[in-house]
């Protein structure tokens, strides 16, 4: 490969991990809003106890409670897969990493070859 050509491959990939780093960052602004709507969602729900008569012994077969536990299961199941999207952006950053290094060691030895040729 030429020296332009590397080059010209070296700012694909440069802009292809800027663009996977960028994808990395919307989807842990997800995550920041799912650990948000965890907080109000505990909130409610302590203050929802705080309501409920002590005399109750079995709070967990009131429908509210309950909503509040499927609440609470989808958004966990909403981390989980926003989880598994970054650890494949994750892996996508490495592997483009990677190339990116590989052809900066392919640029510096054209650098090299042709410098010595004139030197």
């Amino acid at each position: 490969m030429g020296l332009s050509a590397s080059q010209s491959r070296f700012l694909a990939l440069t802009a292809r991990k800027s663009d996977i780093e960028f994808q990395g960052q919307q989807v842990n602004q997800q995550r920041t809003v799912l650990a948000s709507g965890t907080r109000e969602l505990a909130n409610r729900l302590a203050s929802y106890l705080n309501t409920v008569d002590p005399s109750v012994t079995d709070v967990e077969a009131d429908p509210i409670y309950q909503g509040f536990i499927n609440e609470q299961s989808i958004i966990h199941a909403d981390d989980q897969v926003l989880e598994m999207a970054l650890k494949d952006i994750d892996t996508q950053h490495n592997a483009v990493q990677t190339e990116i290094d590989a052809v900066k060691k392919v640029i510096d030895k054209n650098i090299d070859a042709t410098f010595k040729t004139f030197a």
